[in-house]
């Protein structure tokens, strides 16, 4: 088991989304389109990105408070408390956020993509193809 472990951002997310309270919770909420900005070097990583392609964007939710295990889904205080684990709540202690979205256009160091439910400024992980039956990457 690794005891230290070490993430890099490779980007952030620019979004129009500033307030994490009034963001749509999913994407297909009415979240808008957003470019992933990469840092410099990853030009490489990006080659081979198409519009069209549907992804699977990695996200580091800098903004949620890691010490909540548990929550009302959906910020309903009706729906009793549910282990955050169960639920798609960006509080957790590893506020990994994992957004399906499809690439609009790629700009350089800049992919825009549909629909992303994320804050403006938050860190980008990863950028994965989304696999389906017999799709071979």
């Amino acid at each position: 088991m690794a005891a230290d472990l070490e993430l890099t951002p490779v980007g952030w997310v620019a979004s129009p989304l500033t307030d994490p309270v009034t963001a749509p919770r999913q994407g297909d909420e009415g979240a808008p389109p957003a470019w992933l900005i990469f840092h410099p070097g990853y030009g490489d990583a990006l080659r081979d990105l198409h519009p069209g392609d549907p992804v699977f964007v990695l996200t580091w939710l800098d903004r949620a408070d890691r010490s909540v295990l548990r929550v009302h889904p959906r910020g309903d205080g009706n729906r009793p408390l549910t282990g955050v684990f169960s639920t798609r709540s960006q509080d957790r202690p590893n506020p990994i956020g994992l957004h399906r979205t499809t690439i609009l256009a790629v700009d350089g160091p800049r992919v825009r993509v549909s629909g992303l439910e994320v804050v403006d400024g938050t860190p980008i992980l990863d950028l994965k193809p989304v696999l389906d039956a017999g799709t071979e990457r």
